[in-house]
């Protein structure tokens, strides 16, 4: 057998040095390097990333059209739609949700889905609201506000459809955007005699001209494709222009042949 030599105790007055602290029972220091430069790339990282998302959905929310609207029409709430969308340098050319446009004209058409710009709500000319009162025989069913319309005055209240026909009218209003639509009923009980009044927009300084030229004569109402004006200015008297001869004038759509009286 191997006998087993124990230990010999040191000298005395001998004083024995500590070993070395084995590393596997070292406590951990939170302060050591490699873990702070880790929290900092990984910092780092999620502040890019949500950097690069928001620069990606950079959108603000401006006004658009609900509807196409001509010049001269006066803009209510159900004529604007929030939308976000991104516009990067241009964004200023419109109008944001933080402004409230109701109540301001328009100085030129706009389209359906159309962003409002702030330019089509640059001053333009002073404009009126004339309430025309039209037999509903007289007034297309398609007509809807912000439309641009031209009015006519039958020459003989007595001739009703038989003028419009043989070209007998007198063109009161050209191009005179739609404001609003009041008294138009559907159903049984109408009837072709109904008054509907038709609110349109005139230059003020052909209010009364318009006026004198209907002198109660039943009115026609014509209403053009497009909300885009011609040539004439919006809203003016075709009265004091002269007759343009009874004619429609192309691009419209007539209003239906009223009861003859």
């Amino acid at each position: 057998m191997t006998a087993v030599r124990e230990p010999t105790a040191p000298p005395a007055g001998v004083e024995v040095p500590p070993g070395p602290t084995p590393r596997r029972i070292r406590p951990p220091r939170w302060l050591d390097l490699r873990l702070v430069l880790g929290v900092l790339l990984v910092l780092g990282s999620v502040l890019l990333g949500a950097r690069i998302v928001a620069a990606a959905d950079a959108t603000v929310p401006v006004w658009a059209v609900t509807a196409d609207l001509a010049s001269g029409t006066e803009l209510s709430a159900a004529d604007l739609v929030a939308v976000d969308v991104r516009l990067d340098a241009t964004a200023d050319a419109y109008l944001s949700t933080a402004t409230r446009p109701e109540g301001r004209t328009l100085a030129r058409a706009v389209r359906e889905g159309e962003l409002l710009p702030r330019t089509a709500l640059e001053e333009a000319d002073e404009l009126v609201q004339l309430a025309l009162p039209v037999q509903s025989g007289y007034v297309p069913p398609s007509l809807e506000r912000g439309q641009l319309v031209d009015v006519y005055a039958v020459a003989d209240p007595a001739a009703g459809a038989t003028a419009i026909a043989d070209g007998s009218v007198t063109l009161v209003v050209r191009q005179a955007p739609v404001q609003a639509i009041s008294g138009r009923s559907e159903g049984v009980l109408s009837t072709p005699t109904t008054a509907v009044q038709v609110v349109v927009a005139v230059a003020s300084e052909d209010a009364a001209d318009v006026l004198a030229a209907i002198a109660g004569r039943p009115l026609v109402v014509v209403v053009h494709e497009s909300v885009d004006p011609g040539e004439a200015e919006v809203g003016t008297a075709g009265s004091r222009r002269g007759d343009d001869g009874g004619q429609f004038p192309s691009g419209t759509t007539s209003a239906p042949a009223g009861p003859t009286r």
